[in-house]
């Protein structure tokens, strides 16, 4: 049972980046499936979530971010445009809601998103 992250980078402002997150050993349709990110030296932020039933962005991405699964790869997205500087973090899936312990539940290694001129 893992996730595995890819598609970060280094982006001018006002660019976009696509996360991948891969799952395997589990369904992601059966669970609430997350979008967390963590700056250096700062706590967790959660920043999107998906579940069977809903969507929900934290207020800083909302019209930005836009998330979404592609069931048959049991994968998870996280589409990035109009990026800022101070999204700046590192970025990991995680198998819970926004109110998870991120220390507790399944959770990838993460991807480094740069936004940077």
């Amino acid at each position: 049972v893992q996730l595995v992250e890819s598609g970060g980078g280094v982006v001018q402002p006002g660019g976009s980046l696509r996360l991948s997150c891969a799952a395997s050993g589990f369904t992601i349709t059966s669970y609430f499936m997350t979008w967390v990110r963590q700056a250096p030296g700062q706590g967790p932020e959660w920043v999107s979530e998906i579940s069977p039933i809903s969507i929900n962005f934290a207020e800083s991405v909302k019209g930005r971010f836009t998330i979404s699964r592609d069931n048959a790869k049991n994968t998870l997205y996280l589409q990035m445009n109009s990026l800022k500087p101070e999204d700046t973090a590192l970025y990991f899936c995680a198998r819970g809601s926004r109110y998870s312990d991120y220390e507790r539940v399944l959770r990838g290694q993460g991807t480094q998103v740069t936004v940077s001129s």
